[in-house]
């Protein structure tokens, strides 16, 4: 009986030693496709340990370790990109980092109607409804009802017929296209 427990703990710290020296071997490279697939640092390491957990726990034999692992890496950004909750206008306006001094949030949360702020307010304005005539007219549509008008994909859908997730990708693009327009803006106004 006790050669039984000494043998399950040899193949336990074999494989211990296994998943360890696979994590030295691939992590960099991916990390690296991860990476190129998700928008942020922490959801690509979150992503990378969930596939070293998945391959630590895994019972059956792997043939291809490299295939294997960028499979369950592609199938992790597919679901963490499906969880991924649709952006907002503040996206769109909030300052790129924390010491920026010119954040579009502090231009609409301002009681100050100064002349100054009313014409940024306006600029603001011009832009965003110029880069919005710049969108196909589904992602156009979207993005108004939804962040402009408040309706809820849901109603949405019913009213055009399109999938929830069909409008979520719709109103994503648009909100990447508002983004780069209204960074421009912010950048000219900086450097003026």
């Amino acid at each position: 009986m006790e050669a039984v427990i000494t043998l399950k703990a040899l193949i336990a710290e074999e494989q211990k030693r296994n998943v360890t020296s696979i994590i030295g071997d691939y992590s960099k490279r991916l990390l690296g496709f991860i990476r190129k697939r998700v928008s942020n640092e922490a959801d690509a390491e979150d992503i990378l340990q969930d596939v070293f957990y998945q391959l630590a726990g895994n019972t059956q034999p792997i043939e291809q370790m490299t295939a294997w692992l960028f499979r369950v890496a592609r199938n992790r950004i597919v679901d963490v990109k499906r969880k991924h909750k649709p952006e907002l206008l503040e996206d769109l306006y909030s300052p790129d980092n924390e010491d920026d001094l010119l954040g579009w949030t502090d231009f609409f949360t301002d009681l100050d109607n100064t002349p100054e702020n009313t014409y940024l307010r306006s600029i603001f304005w011009e832009t965003l409804h110029t880069a919005l005539d710049e969108l196909p007219d589904e992602q156009k549509q979207v993005f108004v009802l939804n962040e402009l008008e408040g309706v809820s994909f849901k109603d949405i859908s019913e009213q055009t017929g399109a999938s929830v997730n069909t409008l979520l990708s719709r109103k994503r693009y648009a909100v990447l296209h508002l983004r780069q327009r209204l960074k421009v803006l912010r950048d000219e106004l900086l450097n003026y």
